[in-house]
């Protein structure tokens, strides 16, 4: 059987004033939210969801805003991070749930930090992979790397010239997704390009660095979906870094959850330690690249499923 006819049928569900493509398995068990990350989808928990739902948890594996068959706003302002993760307390609401557990990766792991923040009544405990929790920045970001790193880096990139990355990446979907899905690029000795570079150039060049994580069959899951929602979306999740700042000024920078921290030892996201903001905290680190969940898929189950035994589980008793 394979990993496609394994992903649940998805259904639309009206939250927050739009629709999120969303699937679900394990119906009855204890809710657990998977949130994909850039240039993601609910495919990237393909490994992820039979063991959990094998484990007794009820699956909601949403096609986040502006991804997948879900809504696209024409608006930037409508993926800030009121919106996002407004959306998830929308579709809670739409599935009669109060609280969840919440699983993120890369941009998914960034916006849970932020629901962390602003709604953790509706969190019963959060593992992040990737992206570590930073407290708000006493300066405006996209200025702040701009000034120490330039503007070809990607963050900045996204920021300044909208839509011109995005365009990029469209005009050739596959080899887009072929050059950011690598593996074992720490084993190669090439010359690595500076950070960020080889996202925004994907579409001009090709990285021979590493190698594709992807098999065939995976890899069309994800260009057929960018074939047909693009790139323009999700990079508006990008351009919404300042307004982030902005508006989550008077917002306390502590969480009291339980959280889970789950790191690539050869991902190009620097670590940081977390325990002043987080006390509830455990950090692992697995020897993979940025794409945890994928790349090293069984220890990501096993780090997974242990910490919920041993520290959820007996928390919903």
């Amino acid at each position: 059987m394979t990993l496609i006819s394994q992903m649940p049928t998805p259904t639309m569900i009206n939250t927050n004033g739009i629709e999120l493509e969303v699937f679900e398995a394990g119906q009855g068990g204890v809710p657990i939210v998977l949130c994909h990350g850039w240039p993601e989808l609910a495919y990237s928990w393909r490994y992820q969801i039979p063991a959990l739902v094998a484990a007794g948890y009820h699956c909601i594996v949403p096609n986040q805003r502006g991804y997948g068959a879900s809504s696209k706003p024409s608006d930037v302002n409508a993926y800030d991070i009121h919106h996002l993760t407004d959306d998830q307390n929308g579709l809670l609401d739409a599935l009669g749930i109060d609280r969840a557990i919440y699983v993120g990766h890369d941009w998914g792991a960034i916006m849970l930090w932020q629901h962390a923040l602003l709604n953790p009544r509706r969190i019963i405990a959060l593992a992040n992979m990737s992206v570590p929790f930073k407290v708000r920045e006493p300066s405006e970001p996209v200025a702040f790397w701009e000034k120490v790193l330039g503007e070809e880096f990607y963050l900045v990139h996204f920021n300044r010239y909208p839509d011109i990355a995005a365009r990029s990446f469209e005009s050739n979907v596959r080899r887009t997704l072929q050059n950011l899905y690598r593996t074992d690029h720490w084993l190669d000795s090439s010359p690595a390009q500076p950070d960020g570079y080889t996202i925004v150039k994907s579409a001009e060049i090709d990285n021979k660095r590493g190698k594709l994580m992807l098999n065939e069959e995976d890899l069309t899951v994800f260009v057929e979906a960018f074939e047909q929602g693009g790139f323009v979306a999700p990079c508006k999740w990008y351009r919404n870094f300042t307004r982030n700042w902005e508006t989550m000024a008077e917002v306390p920078q502590t969480i009291d959850l339980p959280c889970l921290m789950i790191y690539g030892e050869y991902d190009m996201v620097p670590k940081i330690d977390m325990t002043s903001s987080i006390a509830n905290l455990e950090v692992k680190t697995l020897s993979c690249g940025h794409w945890i969940q994928q790349e090293q898929p069984e220890k990501t189950n096993q780090i997974l499923l242990e910490w919920l035994d041993r520290v959820v589980k007996p928390m919903l008793d």
